[in-house]
């Protein structure tokens, strides 16, 4: 059998949420449920849970979707007050139980658990300073390295610990932390990672990679937590703290606003939704052509394609339905190719394709792999043109800070001329959107394009790693 990877694009590593509650509940499962299969399309290789009812940790971690965590072997009478969770995808090689998270470690003043969103982009180099020590490491992923630093800088409080741990740590980080009968949110110094507080009507507290989980809960949404800021939740409510001394730029990533993220988030204040749409409009606006129908990639190239059609007043069409019962990745018989596999999970409506001229838009065009069988499918089905469009500027350079994008090798923007990837993926037409009318849609705000443009906002290591893992 054969494991066939079914997308092409950039992915996310993890999603990370967290409650905190004065009062013991017994719905706290039901809590965790909820939140993390409002985060799963974030990381649908593994999922975990911490409990903590004011005595002990409870960790439980599963392989697989959020549905398989919650069907395994958790008491499903657990109860308890505070609580974190985490969904995660890996790269090449780390795809193991080991490696799943939360991470809990018992140190001499208790115990700690830890979820994290992010890469650090100085992991092996504290990795081998820490074997030097002494440390042992059980995974191969950046928040054990975390972990193990703040078991070494704790001495009288987790907290300090903690606060001096996140002063060495570089890179991108959105963590969640249960110790010591608190609730800790911390994100990076550039805010690369998201993640905001939400609260209830019982005065409950939430931490979430993205506001959907809070909304998944019942949670009002309060506000981003701010790029260098650690929050601590107890009973006296919410403690906030700058832990950096310099003053740094925000610059989150872009993508979660393109394509990670739900269009329902609101992600710093911007929704996730109306920047997508907006990125149609305006590549309506630079990049007219005569067409009959405007085809979205579904899931996150609909959007956009709403925004061209509404803007060249030219009809959108499903055209494309997705089999939603085929995953991110398929199992199929050895001798199946992609195009095979593209084949399933995507089947053209010929009713409304045959004799038209299409345009065809996505997020993204990451490889080229898949765009090239999908205007293969259109084709197949009878358009006499089909005309790219990627609502996104030319991805061209690695990520190092928590996206499976690892080298330029695997970039067809890095390697080809926009003429050249038109050939090669047998469009009639390709235009990507442009660099400042991405920043237009994002309200211009600053953001982390280093994919885009090769320029990142934090020092980087020599190479990407090869297994980077949150």
């Amino acid at each position: 059998m054969n494991n066939i990877d079914m997308n092409d694009k950039p992915r996310e590593e993890c999603g990370v949420f967290g409650i905190y509650s004065k009062e013991i509940k017994k719905d706290i499962l039901k809590t965790l449920n909820y939140a993390l299969y409002a985060l799963q399309h974030r990381g649908q290789e593994s999922s975990g849970i911490t409990i903590s009812n004011y005595k002990h940790l409870f960790t439980y971690k599963s392989m697989g979707l959020v549905s398989d965590l919650f069907s395994s072997n958790i008491p499903k009478d657990t109860e308890g007050n505070i609580a974190i969770g985490h969904v995660r995808y890996s790269t090449t090689g780390a795809s193991k139980i080991e490696n799943a998270q939360p991470l809990e470690n018992l140190f001499r003043l208790g115990q700690i658990s830890i979820a994290h969103n992010g890469n650090l982009t100085n992991a092996e180099e504290l990795r081998y300073k820490l074997e030097e020590e002494g440390a042992t490491f059980n995974a191969t992923s950046d928040t054990e390295v975390i972990i193990k630093l703040i078991a070494r800088k704790t001495v009288n409080n987790f907290i300090e610990g903690i606060k001096e741990t996140i002063n060495i740590i570089k890179g991108a980080f959105a963590l969640v932390i249960v110790v010591d009968g608190k609730l800790i949110g911390i994100r990076d110094p550039h805010g690369i990672r998201p993640l905001c507080l939400g609260t209830n009507a019982n005065g409950d507290y939430f931490l979430a990679s993205e506001s959907c989980a809070l909304d998944a809960v019942g949670s009002e949404f309060i506000r981003d937590i701010e790029a260098g800021e650690m929050v601590i939740i107890d009973e006296e409510g919410v403690k906030s703290f700058k832990y950096i001394k310099e003053e740094v730029k925000h610059y989150p990533c872009a993508f979660e606003h393109i394509y990670f993220a739900r269009p329902e988030s609101n992600i710093d204040g911007i929704n996730v939704y109306n920047v997508r749409f907006q990125t149609g409009v305006l590549l309506a606006k630079k990049n007219k052509v005569d067409a009959d129908i405007v085809i979205g990639v579904q899931d996150s190239g609909t959007i956009a394609a709403l925004g061209f059609a509404t803007e060249s007043k030219i009809p959108y069409s499903i055209g494309l339905v997705k089999n939603r019962y085929i995953g991110r990745t398929f199992i199929m018989p050895e001798q199946s190719s992609r195009e095979e596999t593209v084949k399933l999970k995507f089947n053209p409506l010929k009713h409304l394709i045959d004799g038209k001229r299409v345009i065809l838009i996505d997020d993204s065009l990451v490889r080229g792999t898949t765009s090239k069988i999908l205007i293969d499918i259109v084709r197949r089905a009878g358009a006499k043109e089909v005309h790219f469009r990627s609502a996104s500027p030319v991805i061209n350079s690695p990520c190092y800070y928590g996206v499976d994008i690892s080298s330029k090798k695997e970039l067809i923007g890095a390697k080809l001329s926009v003429e050249e990837i038109r050939k090669e993926i047998n469009a009639d037409t390709l235009e990507y959107l442009t660099i400042e009318d991405m920043l237009e849609a994002l309200e211009n705000h600053n953001y982390c394009i280093g994919c885009f443009t090769g320029k990142y906002p934090t020092e980087i290591p020599n190479k990407p790693s090869a297994d980077k893992t949150c």
